[in-house]
């Protein structure tokens, strides 16, 4: 594609920050289109031109992105010459409003600089199921952001789904059980399986573990020196703050045993009862969720999820509550940074 010497000059007008109005049409520089004809997840939005400075862009176009991720629920950023952590965490500041620290944990992470992080470090033939980052906490991010330094040799994908859609396909029945009973998160650290409690609450001092848990609203109890059990009863169901729709978010399935993959499940099963599993989860008043509950939670995702392939300088901005997201298993090489960004909390 031929452009013009004012075309050149509008691009750069963007990088300076200029006050200048651009002269050129937001088509003429940038293409948004579902990424596929089949879904609306996600919106891609890539350059028509060499040239444009995504963060420069980011600046001049907030609302369009905003509208965007809540209409979609997925923006995809491709082709914009992204290249390292620095570019990321540039972009998410940009868009976002505060970068989170990663704490109460449930996945191994490096931390890579600032509060970027790896994706979850877990081995490249394990899967993780699809979940809204940290549903299960007080507070949540409202945005989560993924970026592709390294492209996997085969595989690796984030698969994301929409919550919206994972609601309107449960029996109305179960959801309004557990719009009732909530649900009960259980775990338990220091049996050797698992993030330490050190790890998950970023503290080696119990008197701090006791006023987080006693803020966050999660009941801790002590089995012996070093072992700790938790308890956490959450919503079901979430309004979004913006959208005001209904929004199945949750770990329910997430955290259930029976979600994890069946060597796992066997193996864990061998080693300890069912009280001291490293994560399981309940309704609120301490009962079990039915197998058939949990089976259709987990077809209800499935339904909605939508993979595509990583390349190398992908972005993915997501809403965390209107869209869950996991990890395909892989063939290394893989490096997927992670960031979180604006707090929020709903719940009393």
């Amino acid at each position: 594609m031929n452009h013009s010497g004012r075309d050149k000059r509008s691009i750069a007008q963007m990088k300076t920050f200029g006050r200048k109005a651009i002269s050129v049409s937001q088509e003429a520089l940038i293409a948004v289109s579902p990424l596929s004809k089949q879904t609306n997840l996600p919106l891609l939005i890539q350059p028509r031109v060499d040239g444009i400075d995504l963060q420069a862009w980011a600046v001049r176009n907030q609302g369009l992105i905003e509208s965007s991720l809540l209409k979609h629920g997925a923006i995809l950023f491709r082709g914009f010459n992204l290249r390292d952590a620095d570019d990321f965490e540039g972009f998410v500041k940009t868009v976002s409003s505060e970068l989170l620290e990663y704490r109460e944990r449930s996945s191994p992470r490096s931390l890579v600089q600032g509060h970027i992080y790896t994706s979850t470090n877990y081995s490249a033939d394990q899967t993780i199921f699809l979940h809204n980052e940290n549903s299960y906490q007080s507070t949540w991010p409202l945005k989560i952001f993924f970026f592709c330094h390294t492209a996997p040799a085969s595989g690796g994908e984030t698969p994301i789904a929409d919550c919206r859609g994972t609601l309107r396909r449960l029996d109305p029945k179960i959801v309004e059980r557990f719009r009732e009973k909530k649900v009960m998160y259980v775990r338990n650290f220091g049996n050797g399986f698992g993030l330490s409690w050190q790890t998950v609450f970023q503290t080696d001092d119990k008197n701090q573990l006791k006023d987080y848990c006693r803020r966050a609203g999660i009941e801790a109890e002590w089995k012996d020196a070093n072992q700790l059990r938790t308890r956490q009863v959450r919503e079901a169901l979430a309004i979004h703050p913006v959208t005001r729709e209904p929004i199945w978010f949750n770990h329910a399935a997430f955290f259930h045993e029976s979600t994890l993959e069946p060597a796992i499940r066997e193996m864990l099963r061998s080693q300890f009862k069912e009280e001291d599993l490293p994560n399981n989860t309940y309704y609120g008043d301490g009962s079990p969720i039915e197998p058939s509950v949990l089976d259709q939670i987990r077809d209800a995702y499935l339904n909605e999820t939508v993979v595509f392939p990583w390349l190398k300088g992908d972005l993915l901005m997501l809403d965390n509550m209107l869209v869950a997201h996991g990890r395909a298993s892989f063939t290394e090489p893989r490096k997927i940074l992670v960031g979180m960004a604006d707090p929020y909390s709903n719940r009393s």
